[in-house]
């Protein structure tokens, strides 16, 4: 497991240098736009496409003349999952290479780590990916899910008589910041809807993890106590792929106890056999399956990327996901905030977001709330079809707003949602 676990981060590497002396030349008159996802490491799996989105988008854009009248220079630099490099590398962008914005982090411990780089540099951060929430940055546009527009409906769900009617819950994560706190608030929601403790299992791995035979037996055996388990899974990057893998091994089928995950989509799905998976389940909003004219033309629109670019493992299945729309999305609201400011100064840029719309490829307007930073999303939960797409079975009948805070952690009923922070 851990060779082709070095195998994959050799060959992600080498596709790094490639890109990276693939990259068109630009005159000195452009904006510059950074791209910090990690290219290498744990993640790779997960951020890697990120990365390629950014340039499909730019590539997109400048194609139609830019923005005010300049074209856009991608500056890209590969973090390789490791926290502390997401910091320097964000510092280096901002500082050294003058870029107007950064695209970028996936995983909490990330963000975190560029935050207060962005703050004091006043940098600026577009954010793509659901987080725990608790928190509101006047430098960072989460363009991903808050607990209220995925963990907490997906629980919801999964008690519903539609979702298996779950009396037990399994919180599975890897273990860093989002997990511990996106568990912390189901544990409490849990609580207020009546499940003890003692119906609650908390488990948590390391990045990187790969071996889940003992955490899958007891999850059976704590399925086997009589009550309906489900369990919920924040595991991420490609610690996934042995996770499900040994799911099918063990034959814990959908039926028995169902899977509900928050960073699993197409992409994380693409190295496993599915076929023992199937019903299992993912909250997200966006599935590749979604049918409608603006996500067709999305998903065209990259599939002619991905083979143009040899993008590994697209050129012969191109695959869309959640965090690509939410990368998309977030780039076009901040070209249309550029142009409505006309200036990439992020000073004026910031309130120049507030409000923007962008017709998104799930098939809703997507809207920049005028206060929280935070993107109006609808949900939906997918099962695991045979063929590693997503069967959506439930969906809000529109946009939520995202609460960027959580009323199920002791103190945070007092936190103002109003005006952004200064």
């Amino acid at each position: 497991m851990q060779r082709r676990f070095l195998l994959r981060g050799l060959v992600a590497a080498l596709s790094v240098a490639g890109l990276m002396s693939s990259l068109p030349a630009y005159a000195a008159d452009t904006i510059k736009v950074g791209v910090l996802h990690s290219l290498s490491g744990t993640m790779a799996i997960s951020e890697s496409v990120l990365m390629h989105t950014v340039l499909m988008t730019i590539d997109e854009i400048n194609a139609k003349g830019g923005v005010l009248g300049k074209k856009l220079e991608p500056v890209v630099v590969d973090p390789a999952s490791n926290w502390p490099l997401f910091a320097e590398k964000a510092r280096q962008l901002i500082s050294q290479d003058k870029v107007s914005v950064i695209f970028g982090c996936w995983t909490s411990v990330s963000r975190k780590s560029v935050l207060p780089v962005v703050k004091e540099l006043n940098g600026l951060l577009f954010y793509p990916v659901q987080y725990e929430g608790e928190e509101l940055e006047r430098n960072v546009f989460y363009t991903g899910a808050a607990p209220n527009q995925q963990a907490i409906p997906a629980v919801e769900y999964l008690m519903s008589k539609d979702g298996g009617s779950a009396k037990r819950f399994v919180l599975l994560g890897t273990d860093y910041v989002y997990p511990r706190t996106t568990n912390k608030i189901l544990r409490a929601f849990l609580k207020s809807k009546g499940v003890a403790d003692a119906d609650i299992m908390e488990e948590y791995t390391p990045f990187g993890h790969s071996d889940y035979q003992t955490i899958i037996a007891k999850i059976k055996k704590f399925s086997a106590e009589g009550k309906k388990t489900a369990v919920v899974s924040t595991i991420n990057g490609d610690s996934n792929v042995p996770f499900y893998k040994e799911l099918g091994n063990q034959g814990l089928k959908a039926t028995d106890v169902p899977v509900v995950a928050f960073s699993v989509g197409e992409e994380e799905l693409r190295g496993v056999d599915t076929k023992p998976l199937v019903g299992h389940l993912a909250a997200w909003n966006y599935f590749m399956s979604i049918k409608n004219p603006t996500n067709a033309e999305f998903i065209k629109k990259w599939s002619a990327y991905a083979k143009a670019k040899k993008v590994p493992g697209h050129a012969e299945r191109p695959l869309t996901n959640d965090p690509m729309e939410a990368t998309y999305i977030g780039i076009h609201m901040w070209k249309q905030a550029v142009e409505k400011a006309k200036s990439v100064e992020v000073d004026k840029v910031i309130p120049a977001m507030s409000g923007q719309t962008f017709p998104a490829p799930g098939g809703f307007t997507s809207t920049m709330d005028k206060t929280n930073h935070h993107l109006h999303k609808p949900v939906f939960i997918g099962e695991i079809k045979a063929d590693g797409q997503f069967n959506v079975v439930w969906k809000t009948p529109g946009p939520v707003r995202a609460q960027p805070w959580s009323p199920f952690i002791a103190g945070n009923d007092k936190r103002p949602d109003g005006p952004e922070p200064r």
